[in-house]
């Protein structure tokens, strides 16, 4: 009896192993199908750098040097930058008051004035570039819509990383100019200027939209 059962124990073990080598020889002969296409068809990885520009949602640019070239397309994107401080503002601190909303930006100038010419504007170490642009706004007043125009000085310094926002003041008036402007007030850290500071960065960074795309 026990020697039956040794031999079909035997039997078994020998199906077992002859099942295990087939397998085993299963899984080489796809191993080795594999590594054959793969040597055929070699795998590339993308890489972001690689990819050709027209795949790109907004091909990256080169941030203008000149302000000639690179006002437009700052005065062109101020608006929806400035209503997105103004937004991000606004929902952050939740204030009674509505947020405003810049409707366009334009009416450069690049014709400088004396610094203290109005004796408003303290000295500066590096020679600023004086720019000068107008933004007409949308504010509510007790709930009703009111239209102002904005009137900007804009002192820009060029450093080894692009252009920087220095200062900037600002008078306000109102649309139609019917009525003569605000004493101007000093706007570094208001709204138009951290949508300038914000911008500057994304066009050193490649990220705004060049002239020709649009």
């Amino acid at each position: 009896m026990r020697s039956e059962s040794d031999r079909a124990i035997t039997e078994v073990r020998k199906v077992t192993r002859v099942q295990k080598v087939a397998s085993l020889q299963k899984i080489m002969a796809a191993i080795a199908c594999f590594s054959l296409l793969s040597f055929q068809t070699p795998f590339q990885a993308p890489t972001w750098g690689e990819r050709p520009p027209d795949d790109l949602i907004r091909p990256p640019i080169q941030c203008p040097t000149d302000l000639s070239a690179l006002m437009p397309l700052l005065l062109r994107d101020l608006p929806s930058y400035a209503n997105r401080v103004s937004q991000r503002a606004y929902t952050n601190f939740r204030t009674a008051d509505i947020p405003g909303y810049v409707l366009v930006a334009d009416r450069l100038e690049t014709e400088p004035l004396s610094l203290n010419s109005e004796g408003t504007v303290p000295s500066i170490e590096d020679s600023p570039t004086q720019v000068f642009f107008t933004t007409l706004e949308r504010q509510y007043v007790s709930g009703n819509p009111v239209s102002l125009q904005h009137y900007h000085r804009l002192f820009l310094v060029e450093t080894r990383d692009g252009w920087q926002l220095a200062l900037m003041f600002s008078t306000l008036g109102s649309y139609p100019a019917d009525q003569p402007p605000t004493p101007p007030q000093d706007t570094s850290q208001g709204v138009i200027a951290q949508a300038i500071r914000l911008w500057l960065r994304d066009c050193r960074a490649g990220s705004v939209a060049a002239e020709e795309s649009l």
